[in-house]
């Protein structure tokens, strides 16, 4: 999980920096509509980048083999999501339009993932030796 915690902290950081850009240097390059567009993939992968971070922290509450489900498809499903939605507004490549709802799909099953996770309960029979969960 440790690895999964990394790239949490890295797409929060990395959203932090892309909402900076997008308030700061595309405010006067990009019309109204875009700028808003570009914020949603931002609010995303920041919502998702701390979903990652929470799987982490479930370790005592919820299976492992689900949580680790659920991390990959957040980080699928944020690349997708928010990296289609950055794309298309700073290119203008329409044919990235729909990559965006796979993404979506993803972050959805993620939940659901998460979700499954909680209801099974923490693996009790899982390697306890430290770093056997990494």
């Amino acid at each position: 999980m440790r690895m999964y915690l990394l790239i949490g902290a890295l797409l929060a950081l990395l959203g932090v920096m892309l909402g900076a850009f997008g308030a700061h240097g595309l405010k006067n390059i990009l019309d109204a509509s875009a700028l808003a567009t570009f914020e949603v993939g931002v609010r995303y992968q920041m919502y998702h980048a701390l979903a990652i971070l929470l799987v982490g922290g479930l370790a005592a509450q919820a299976s492992l083999v689900w949580r680790k489900r659920a991390a990959l498809l957040f980080i699928i499903g944020s690349v997708l999501f928010s990296g289609s939605i950055y794309l298309l507004v700073l290119t203008g490549q329409k044919w990235l339009g729909p990559v965006t709802p796979l993404g979506g799909l993803c972050l959805m099953l993620g939940w659901v993932a998460l979700a499954i996770s909680v209801m099974k309960g923490a693996d009790n029979s899982a390697d306890t030796r430290p770093g056997s969960n990494d």
